[in-house]
């Protein structure tokens, strides 16, 4: 383009100085000539990329890994030029994601329309735009750039695996399957609403309800005896081992996965165990919390139902091994959290056996403590797992273990040593 305005040039200016020496009108006329189609190229370029609307169709803000994310887009020529060609740059961030477009000649009014399918295959918040529009004039001499500067955010969750069994050792289950029995005491599982009658307490109104209807209407509750159960993953930066091959975006960022397999980090290993846990304790109606440190504090006191699930897979999605707090010092500070009877599910690859002795503190308190551990010596750590292996045994803490290239479905279904 700039080869072809430096020929506009010159011949404007050889056409005006011909002129000048010959008196000819024919070189004025022709440099009149090429400054009409100057002025007519630079005026069509500042519109071929105005008037354009632009539409993009998220199917669902939310993914996850192994399953594909759509979008439909739509251009709109709103204005009283044809558009000879666009070119629509996406500037999204989501990896492996593709949605840059040619878009042939657009006439007054007319619309093109194109869809995207990309699988995710990294976990984490991502990015949808800005865009970038390109186009120019029917003489090739100039090419507009514009920037739509409005974006959107996607979230992947991580990848799961079905489990059809998770064996809490003996002595960790009260009461047995839930009994959903109405009951007049205040509990913390809530069954339903119903209007007001005389007797009532007055602590049972829900005023959410209460306003929308216009009329007093309270709370019912359930009896249920099963205890509460939390995850509490480790995300701790000395705990982190991954092999050399493992490749990161931005150097910290999410892991990009080589395959099909799980990255042969203790990172994804953790992430997908506890998004498989939480998956299967929410589908079997478990009141269940979580606890993390990603590196930030994210704590969700015990509950049921998709709203749980939403809020762990997305702490999970962006949780990194960044923490410089130690699992010790975790658990330390996360204490008050846990009532007596609590089942406390840890997931860790900490070789410092210091966390287990904060286990036993909990232990003594009344919280029965279960380890999901996940062997660093399996992921090129120098150090041996037998001292943390003889700790968990001596402290009789029921441990499932989980090796480097395990089929987690399996792992995970073995009864607790």
């Amino acid at each position: 383009m700039p080869g072809r305005r430096n020929f506009i040039y010159l011949a404007i200016i050889a056409c005006l100085l011909t002129g000048l020496f010959t008196g000819r009108a024919l070189f004025f006329n022709l440099a009149w000539l090429f400054t009409a189609l100057f002025v007519i190229a630079l005026v069509w370029s500042w519109f071929a990329v105005r008037g354009i609307g632009i539409g993009r169709t998220t199917r669902s803000r939310r993914s996850q890994v192994g399953r594909t994310f759509g979008e439909s887009f739509q251009v709109n020529n709103r204005g009283w030029l044809p558009k000879l060609w666009l070119e629509i740059r996406d500037h999204s961030d989501l990896p492996g994601y593709y949605a840059s477009h040619v878009v042939p000649p657009l006439n007054q009014r007319q619309k093109y329309l194109w869809n995207t399918e990309t699988l995710c295959r990294v976990r984490g918040e991502f990015q949808l735009g800005p865009m970038t529009i390109t186009s120019g004039d029917p003489f090739g001499l100039f090419v507009p750039r514009r920037r739509i500067t409005a974006t959107e955010r996607v979230i992947v969750y991580p990848a799961i695996v079905p489990l059809s069994d998770f064996r809490l050792p003996i002595g960790l289950l009260s009461g047995g399957e839930a009994q959903r029995f109405l009951t007049q005491n205040i509990t913390t599982n809530a069954a339903g609403v119903r209007e007001y009658v005389p007797g009532d307490s007055i602590n049972r109104i829900h005023w959410k309800s209460t306003a929308r209807r216009n009329k007093l209407i309270v709370k019912e509750f359930e009896l249920d005896p099963l205890v509460d159960i939390w995850l509490f993953v480790d995300f701790s930066a000395q705990s982190l081992i991954e092999d050399s091959s493992v490749q990161r975006i931005g150097r910290v960022g999410a892991v990009i996965p080589a395959g099909s397999s799980i990255p042969a980090s203790t990172e994804e290993y953790s992430v997908v165990i506890a998004a498989s846990l939480a998956r299967y304790f929410i589908d079997i109606e478990r009141a269940l919390g979580f606890a993390a440190y990603i590196p930030h504090r994210e704590v969700y006191q015990p509950e049921r139902g998709e709203r749980q699930i939403t809020h762990i897979f997305e702490a999970l999605a962006v949780a990194r091994s960044l923490s410089q707090r130690s699992l010790k010092e975790m658990l330390a500070l996360e204490a008050h959290s846990f009532t007596r009877g609590t089942t406390l599910v840890i997931i860790t690859a900490s070789l410092d056996t210091q966390w287990i002795q904060e286990t036993q503190v909990l232990a003594r308190r009344g919280i029965r403590p279960m380890c999901v551990f996940i062997d660093p010596a399996t992921f090129g750590s120098p150090f041996s797992s037998d001292d943390v292996r003889g700790m968990l045994n001596l402290a009789k803490i029921p441990t499932i273990y989980v090796r480097r290239g395990d089929n987690l479905s399996v792992a995970l279904t073995q009864r607790p040593l």
